[in-house]
């Protein structure tokens, strides 16, 4: 009979398990906590959407869009792609299923996110992310708690030293239309120096060539002009809010001028929170204000600010995330006291008590099996002539379920 080859996993995907898994985990339930201390609402969204949802709202020429989404035809012939981010979604639903009667919204998920691009260290094809965003306030103020609420979680998972919140003001439309006519006149001067992907941003995306890696792009936009002679009054007057908010906090910033978003419809306030300790990609959590995206997806124009987080990339800043200790270890040494065993188990469990049931190998050896789970406390159940007979032994803390049995 020929062998069957198991498919192997598909390439930048992962299977998480062990301890990776408890890292996950360990920012999954940081960021459910702190969400709901920021009273922020749980909000679920499909994996898949309409291309235009993505198309429209991250531009079409990022490189999400022209290189990086899972985009596909079903049978009915609709164009549908895999999300490759959450706020695009988020302004979808707020439009289309009447969200905006709850204006200003505060709302958080997290999940999958889909990217085709090159797997490497922290970066899969399919990984995930956690996304807080408000939609419906233009005060600074809402500005100040979403970056309250991260500084709060990377201090929560322990892994705020050595990330830096970088801060940056993008200003508004005025602003903006201000230096991007400013950045694509000294662009044009040094096309001769440009990459090819310079190049090919100068027309529709100029700010990304600030962001350049290509050494033949840095000296040129090193040398750029700067967004704050281009700053309205009130444009500099948000910034000011914002920086004071933070302060007010006591949420650390830094200041970082070259930061920017390339698409028209961010506004304002551009955040990265940036650490040395994962490499060339610094970035842990990241986002900014968006106030002209709602307009993009045909909505009328809405505020909005958001950040998105890597939950993966999160869990590599985390200490080791060692199993949850286990309890008690109900140990049956005795066939006959199986359906006694499943009883205890089930009751000590329902008390809130992490609890395991030792009833499998040979029955000589199930207490030394047990041992090796390192519960707190052991409950042996046995058979004495006719009569059944339980047997306590704490081995740290309090004796717990000794108690709550012994209570019967």
């Amino acid at each position: 009979m020929a062998r069957i080859e198991t498919p192997r996993p598909i390439r930048g995907t992962q299977d998480i398990f062990g301890e990776d898994q408890r890292r996950f985990g360990r920012v999954v339930d940081a960021f459910e906590r702190i969400r709901r201390l920021y009273c922020f609402g749980r909000v679920e969204l499909p994996v898949f959407e309409s291309t235009a949802v993505f198309a429209r709202s991250l531009g079409e020429t990022t490189d999400v869009v022209s290189k990086e989404m899972y985009s596909f035809e079903d049978r009915g012939g609709d164009s549908l792609t895999l999300r490759p981010e959450f706020t695009a979604g988020i302004a979808r639903a707020y439009l289309t299923d009447g969200w905006q009667q709850y204006a200003p919204l505060k709302i958080a998920t997290h999940g999958p996110v889909f990217r085709y691009e090159r797997p490497q260290k922290g970066r899969y094809r399919q990984f995930h992310q956690i996304d807080a965003e408000v939609i419906g306030a233009a005060e600074p103020g809402a500005d100040v708690e979403l970056l309250a609420f991260a500084d709060q979680l990377l201090h929560e998972l322990g892994i705020a030293d050595g990330v830096t919140l970088q801060l940056n003001t993008l200003g508004d439309a005025e602003t903006r239309d201000a230096w991007r006519a400013a950045l694509v006149a000294h662009f044009e001067a040094h096309r001769d120096v440009l990459s090819e992907d310079s190049l090919a941003r100068l027309d529709k995306n100029p700010l990304r060539i600030l962001d350049s890696k290509d050494p033949r792009d840095r000296p040129v936009a090193d040398a750029a002009p700067g967004i704050d002679d281009y700053l309205t009054p009130q444009a500099r007057d948000f910034f000011a809010a914002v920086t004071a908010g933070l302060d007010a906090a006591g949420v650390a910033w830094t200041r970082n001028d070259r930061l920017v978003r390339g698409l028209d419809y961010y506004r304002h306030t551009a955040f990265e929170f940036v650490t040395d300790r994962l490499g060339a990609q610094g970035t842990v959590l990241a986002g900014g204000r968006y106030d002209g995206l709602i307009g993009s997806l045909g909505g009328p124009e809405t505020p909005g600010v958001g950040w998105a987080a890597g939950i993966e990339r999160l869990a590599m800043l985390l200490d080791g995330a060692p199993a949850p200790q286990l309890d008690v270890a109900v140990v049956v040494e005795d066939e006959r006291a199986l359906a006694e065993g499943v009883a205890t188990v089930a009751r000590l469990r329902k008390a809130g008590l992490i609890a395991d049931l030792v009833a499998t190998g040979s029955p000589r050896k199930r207490y030394d099996k047990a041992l090796k789970l390192e519960p707190a406390e052991t409950v042996s159940l046995r058979f004495e002539g006719e009569a059944s007979a339980t047997a306590f032994r704490t081995l740290r803390g309090e004796p717990r379920a000794e108690q709550l049995l012994r209570q019967a």
